[in-house]
């Protein structure tokens, strides 16, 4: 049919531009927020790329259920702004004909949060979790960036390098302070590198530098210059933390029913579903009354779609705290928003013609008792 071919390339063409869109404001917030991490060497600098692209694998199921929605409704919103649905209408289609190809451009997208949302989302976030442990179990030597004040994991020495020279383990204008024995020492030096013992010993070897070693408050201070100074970088191993639902697998939340799984679960099963329910919802809110102002259903939208996230997330945590059941909890929501659905698609295939058909008896009668 002509009608559905237009409708569903466009569909996708806006699709393909609210994507982008969407994807270009998550990116840059969290390329933001990790860039912020990193100058306060939270995050070490080569760390930004690997978690950036962990945190959109995990926001992509989001990103698509909003670009979904956003899609259809900018669609049939600009059919009925351009009277190009009045064409459609006078053709004998009605609202619901806009049903079969909305869920045929809906269908690929909601499979697809599905699969993201059940397995991609929880495997990104599990491979975060184990790449910041490992980022933790380095010694503090790695964990160092040029410009940066860095404490050590035990806190008893602070590191700045002024700059990383020539190979990558390389650092150049090097400062180090540490305390002792109730000594305070400050080390300075041009150039340093890390090198491995024999025995596995992990050394930072300072060259050409000065050393400055006495009591805080007194002026007995001892200055050694050296060529060539070894410190033994201590081994470190990061605490093991337990996993959170989050990043736990589909099945594991199965087999292990508890509250706290159950309420992850359902959020994983909400997003697909929301996903579908919001593409139908679109089809009714993308009325435009030319006559009225043209933003009023894009305002009605928006809102819809921020309670509907809302409660879902409320709900989330209901089940996740026990003050409610998973099974209630699942379907509460999304059957509160299917009634919605239900009465807007009453509004406009039902009430709507009855009240033109009313109105339209009631002017021809008043004009034949004024004649």
């Amino acid at each position: 049919m002509i009608f559905r071919r237009a409708l569903l390339r466009e569909m996708a063409s806006n699709a393909l531009l609210v994507f982008s869109v969407l994807l270009m404001i998550t990116l840059t917030t969290m390329l933001i927020r990790y860039l912020g991490q990193a100058a306060g060497g939270a995050v070490a600098n080569e760390a930004v790329a690997a978690f950036l692209g962990f945190s959109i694998v995990n926001y992509l199921p989001v990103l698509l259920s909003l670009t979904v929605f956003i899609a259809v409704l900018m669609t049939l919103t600009r059919c009925y702004r351009d009277s190009e649905m009045v064409v459609w209408f006078t053709a004998g289609l009605s609202v619901a004909a806009w049903v079969r190809p909305v869920i045929a451009f809906a269908a690929p997208a909601v499979f697809a949060i599905a699969f993201l949302s059940l397995v991609v989302s929880p495997w990104a976030l599990r491979k975060s979790d184990e790449f910041r442990q490992q980022l933790d179990s380095r010694d503090d030597v790695y964990s160092v960036a040029p410009g940066v004040f860095k404490e050590s994991k035990f806190a008893e020495r602070v590191y700045f390098v002024e700059s990383f020279a020539g190979e990558k383990n390389t650092v150049s204008n090097i400062f180090m302070r540490s305390v002792q024995h109730q000594k305070l020492g400050i080390l300075v030096a041009q150039h340093g590198y890390q090198t491995v013992s024999e025995n596995g010993d992990r050394f930072l070897v300072l060259l050409n530098g000065r050393r400055y070693e006495g009591v805080g408050g007194t002026p007995d201070y001892k200055v050694m210059a050296f060529e060539r100074y070894s410190i033994r970088m201590h081994a470190f191993e990061a605490s093991l933390t337990l996993p959170t639902q989050k990043s736990l697998s589909t099945l594991m939340l199965l087999s292990d029913r508890s509250a706290a799984n159950m309420g992850e679960l359902l959020w994983r099963l909400g997003l697909p579903l929301s996903a579908f329910i919001l593409a139908l919802l679109a089809i009714p809110l993308s009325f435009v009354n030319p006559r009225a102002g043209r933003s009023l259903n894009l305002i009605l939208a928006l809102l819809l779609y921020m309670i509907y996230s809302n409660f879902l997330s409320i709900t989330q945590a209901w089940v996740a705290q026990g003050k409610l059941s998973p099974y209630i909890g699942l379907w509460l929501v999304h059957g509160v928003m299917l009634l919605v659905l239900l009465l807007l698609f009453y509004r406009r295939l039902v009430l709507a013609p009855f009240w033109m058909t009313w109105l339209k008896r009631l002017i021809h009668r008043l004009s034949g008792e004024g004649k």
